[in-house]
């Protein structure tokens, strides 16, 4: 099946990761402008292959350079098509039960992980509404499924609330014919888990209790994430996709 897409533009936040630059690729082979915003800059090879794509350094908690950057880049394109959200923060050190967490960390996690989503959604869904269309795909976690013995508890807690609030954008703006459905990843060979370079045994051990015998890559969630944003999904939303090779379906 070829995907197809009616849109022509797209923000992408996080966009320097590895779920955020393959999803930034896979757009802009579909002819897609992008936007990127991230704090770290992709490398510039890549800017160069991919030429419709842009990118923008901003810290996604700062609403006001957020929103500048996103409505320069929809006064030349004059649409906003497809948001994928795919910040995430995970403190293995710091984020631990909510019990004996800092408030500080908890709070700043919640910034990333959920308040973002909430200042993307007051930018973008505006412009959505405006133009009768748009798609929206949030990265959340199966951590957001179950309490854990060794508890991220603000990662866990935010990541659910993602959830809830995809659903009822869902609800909200499907009459101006804007979709919002959510990716649930399973373990993922991404920056995030770097610890896994640091020890692979543990990777290995891992990889033992996933039915499909590996960890997930950067492309398992982008070939997600691109379905869900094309035109062949047009009567999905609201729901939540799990990518995890099988892991939450273990008793």
């Amino acid at each position: 099946m070829k995907l197809s897409f009616k849109g022509k533009s797209a923000v992408i936040t996080g966009a320097s990761g590895g779920m955020g630059l393959e999803i930034s690729k896979e757009l802009s082979k579909n002819n897609i402008s992008v936007l990127m915003l991230d704090l770290q800059s992709p490398n510039k090879d890549f800017l160069r292959k991919y030429r419709n794509c842009q990118f923008k350094k901003v810290d996604v908690t700062n609403f006001n350079k957020m929103k500048a950057h996103i409505n320069l880049f929809y006064k030349k394109y004059k649409s906003i098509d497809y948001l994928v959200n795919t910040t995430g923060v995970l403190w293995f050190n710091k984020d631990i039960s909510a019990v004996d967490m800092n408030s500080n960390i908890w709070d700043r996690v919640f910034d990333i992980n959920l308040k973002s989503m909430v200042h993307l959604s007051k930018i973008i869904i505006p412009k959505m509404k405006k133009n009768k269309f748009g798609s929206m795909v949030h990265i959340s976690s199966v951590d957001a499924l179950s309490g854990d013995n060794k508890p991220q508890d603000a990662y866990g807690a935010s990541k659910a609330a993602m959830i809830r609030l995809s659903k009822s954008f869902a609800i909200q703006f499907a009459s101006n014919n804007i979709r919002s459905n959510i990716i649930l990843p399973g373990p993922i060979e991404t920056g995030m888990q770097i610890r896994w370079k640091k020890n692979l045994k543990a990777k290995k051990n891992l990889e033992k209790v996933i039915p499909l015998n590996r960890v997930g890559r950067p492309e398992d969630i982008s070939n997600a994430s691109i379905f869900l944003l094309s035109d062949q999904a047009n009567y999905i939303t609201g729901t939540e996709l799990i990518v995890d090779g099988g892991i939450t379906s273990k008793p």
